[in-house]
């Protein structure tokens, strides 16, 4: 029975990448000569990452931040696997420093919303919670295609990958 995973994985060499050259841009601009700004990635675990930005004032590290964006755009590391939301905290004297979250694997409310969403679709095909990561199997390679389509359109907010496509 043919199936595939449906995983939330990101491109880790290109990440790094993105993010020794927007290190690299950091330390050649003008604007930032003098300062602490600079990103570094932290690895509390396998799964578990984030990005640090440093910076002197709030506006720097806006600045850091549209660096940092503009990299991994440029490496076509997609953004959405960057939690965004937190703010930034003060260190000692006007430094700040922003962790940034880099999502891996799926979290069990998503997972169910991708299940929903492919019973509510009437393919024949089944989805079956894996750890953080969906396994979806089916009958024929044609669902299996129709499903990654359908994740694709449905599930928008998360970059969805696709991995071990079996016989």
């Amino acid at each position: 029975m043919p199936s595939f995973d449906t995983v939330l994985e990101p491109d880790l060499v290109e990440l790094r990448n993105a993010l020794d050259q927007a290190n690299k841009e950091i330390g050649n601009r003008f604007d930032f000569k003098g300062s602490s700004a600079k990103v570094e990635l932290t690895e509390k675990s396998a799964k578990e990452r984030e990005l640090v930005l440093y910076a002197d004032s709030d506006f720097q590290i806006e600045q850091v931040r549209d660096v940092l964006l503009s990299r991994l755009a440029k490496r076509n590391v997609d953004v959405r696997f960057l939690d965004l939301t937190a703010k930034p905290q003060k260190l000692g004297g006007d430094k700040l420093k922003l962790a940034v979250k880099v999502k891996a694997g799926i979290d069990a409310e998503h997972a169910k919303k991708i299940q929903q969403a492919l019973k509510a679709s009437k393919l024949k095909v089944q989805g079956a919670i894996q750890g953080d990561a969906v396994r979806v199997s089916g009958a024929k390679r044609d669902d299996l295609q129709a499903a990654i389509a359908l994740l694709k359109k449905e599930i928008s907010d998360l970059p969805l990958t696709f991995n071990n496509f079996r016989d």
